[in-house]
């Protein structure tokens, strides 16, 4: 599957401020001759109106760092925060009311209430929350994502691309601090997923919006302005203003490392 990126805009002042932060982070489950460790002291800032994503092989951890930066996931040593806010140290209802506020989510199952329509579904978590949406921003949201002819559709009136571009817009509409996705291209043909990133993108550079993305798909990290690679539960290695070809030859090189070890 191909996504091809567009030219990356310069990267503003602004991205010196961090959103996230993983400080010495361990997630080990199991015990004894079951134990698995799958993050292993993991040390990593994600800056503020920045898109980074996350790739590894298969158990590298990539996923499980996602999930216990978003709070969906507790960690065995180590912090984890979001802005100035320690994740260990909220309790559930703190925990579900940060992740509500603060956090934004897109994951390549859509998730969509097949009964609600586009714009019933994008702004869905407010409504829960008993907020009124901004009007003005959700406009600018959906604009953004290029959904103004699609909000009285239900799900399955629109294709897979339009879908996700609902869930987009769904995690961009309550202006979270942060949005984690995990494969969010996974289930896209080729265009559509290089419609869906390219508004990920264009979030960030637009919105000042924070995305971190787990990926393995190589073109898709080449939207990215920085890549984090993970390899044993640990980070081995950055690349920053990623191309996909920089990414695939990264990818290569831990493979063959991997076989000779």
């Amino acid at each position: 599957m191909s996504f091809a990126a567009a030219p990356r805009p310069a990267v503003p002042a602004r991205a010196t401020a961090v959103a996230a932060r993983a400080t010495d982070l361990s997630k080990v489950y199991g015990q004894g001759e079951t134990q698995v460790v799958a993050l292993d002291s993991v040390s990593v800032e994600f800056g503020r109106a920045r898109f980074t994503a996350i790739m590894g092989p298969s158990g590298s951890g990539k996923s499980t760092l996602m999930h216990c930066m978003a709070g969906l996931d507790s960690i065995s040593a180590g912090s984890a925060r979001i802005g100035d806010v320690e994740l260990a140290s909220l309790g559930d209802k703190q925990l579900t009311r940060l992740r509500r506020d603060k956090i934004g989510f897109i994951f390549q199952a859509f998730n969509l209430l097949p009964t609600l329509t586009a714009l019933e579904n994008i702004t869905l978590p407010m409504a829960i929350a008993g907020r009124r949406p901004d009007q003005e921003w959700i406009d600018r949201v959906v604009e953004t994502v290029g959904l103004s002819g699609r909000l009285g559709h239900r799900p399955a009136q629109l294709s897979g691309g339009q879908q996700q571009r609902v869930a987009v817009a769904r995690a961009l509409a309550a202006q979270p601090e942060i949005i984690f996705a995990d494969e969010p291209t996974g289930n896209l043909d080729s265009r559509s997923g290089a419609e869906v990133l390219g508004f990920l993108r264009e979030s960030v550079r637009a919105m000042d919006q924070t995305v971190v993305m787990v990926t393995h798909d190589p073109v898709a990290a080449g939207y990215a302005d920085r890549v984090v690679f993970l390899a044993d539960g640990r980070i081995v290695e950055e690349l920053h203003e990623p191309t996909a070809d920089a990414v695939l030859d990264r990818m290569r090189m831990f493979d063959a490392k991997g076989r000779t070890n």
